[in-house]
């Protein structure tokens, strides 16, 4: 079964609450095999739009993605994401070598 991943690129406007955003995502994403690849951190432009911060993580499956996406947990999260935030979010099957 492929991985999955999110994709996210945000632009955050409150940098003074955005960490309780994360903290409010995290139960969700543990308890749903969340294994953060990109965490912000310095990038490049090269083509189109672009928003200050970028997040790739990848998940177990494309049902774990999504049902961490559709959680409780993560719906709370998103609310304050939402306040503090303007983002950009999708989830993609990883691709298996074969």
């Amino acid at each position: 079964m492929p991985k999955a991943y999110w994709i996210a690129r945000v632009d955050v406007n409150d940098p003074e609450r955005y960490p309780d955003y994360v903290a409010t995502a995290a139960p969700a994403m543990q308890r749903h095999g969340a294994r953060f690849l990109v965490r912000g951190g310095p990038f490049k432009p090269l083509e189109g739009s672009s928003r200050t911060r970028n997040v790739v993580i990848e998940f177990p499956s494309m049902e774990e993605a999504v049902a961490c996406y559709e959680s409780p947990e993560y719906q709370a999260a998103k609310a304050i994401r939402e306040a503090v935030s303007e983002a950009d979010i999708v989830i993609v099957e990883g691709h298996e070598p074969g």
